[in-house]
């Protein structure tokens, strides 16, 4: 779930954010999105997909090729894979690209397919999503909008837009605001349609009440919304 292997272009030697601007959360923290993977399973890694995922992929939610944005060890993205679709993971922690790439090797030799999964991993800011020169048609952000406060909302929905085909599906599941201390900036349903609009390049579809699971939320997981949004 954290931001989106190689440092990114230019980054200065030993900066830990890789010649980025810290994100709001990271100043908060004073830590790089990396940290979250060195000591053990970050806090959103629960070591496969969270359920309204893969509800979605169930329903035929996908199409490709595909964004994963955040795509942290990346569950998610083998989830789409596994669809047979083409699938860029993207995040900044290079410590959880590292993991993915790993999971993807092993899988690979599990099954005994040499040509394994059409799943890539790769070291991205999320706010500059501009620099990968692709478009997909399907982008997912699973637990990545409600890290970002309102200052940053409008370059992020910018960065997504460059990368979403025209009448192409963004998904985003996020933290709601319906009980306190669920994530870092609980997000309201006025934040989401205050976010989305046609001025930003986007119309939203549906959004609707669902959970988010993590390692610290118990059985039933933290209150969330889901929402389909249409790139226009």
């Amino acid at each position: 779930m954290s931001e989106p292997s190689e440092a990114l272009p230019n980054a200065p030697i030993n900066d830990p954010f890789q010649g980025r601007r810290p994100t709001s959360h990271e100043r908060m923290t004073g830590l790089p999105w990396d940290a979250s993977y060195r000591n053990g399973p970050a806090p959103w890694d629960i070591g496969h997909p969270q359920p309204a995922i893969a509800r979605l992929a169930s329903e035929g939610g996908f199409a490709g090729p595909v964004l994963d944005v955040g795509c942290g060890t990346g569950e998610h993205a083998f989830l789409v894979a596994s669809l047979g679709l083409p699938v860029l993971g993207v995040d900044v922690a290079e410590t959880a690209l590292a993991m993915a790439r790993e999971k993807a090797r092993e899988r690979t030799n599990h099954t005994k397919n040499p040509r394994g999964m059409n799943v890539e991993f790769a070291a991205a800011d999320a706010l500059r999503l501009e620099h990968l020169n692709r478009r997909f048609q399907t982008v997912l952000d699973c637990g990545l909008f409600h890290t970002f406060n309102a200052d940053e909302r409008p370059a992020y929905l910018a960065s997504l837009a460059s990368v979403t085909e025209h009448a192409g599906t963004l998904y985003v599941l996020c933290f709601s605001d319906a009980v306190p201390d669920t994530g870092p900036h609980p997000v309201s349903l006025q934040d989401l349609k205050s976010a989305f609009t046609p001025a930003t390049g986007w119309n939203i579809a549906t959004i609707q009440p669902d959970r988010i699971h993590t390692r610290f939320h118990g059985d039933k997981g933290a209150p969330a919304w889901f929402a389909t949004i249409k790139r226009i």
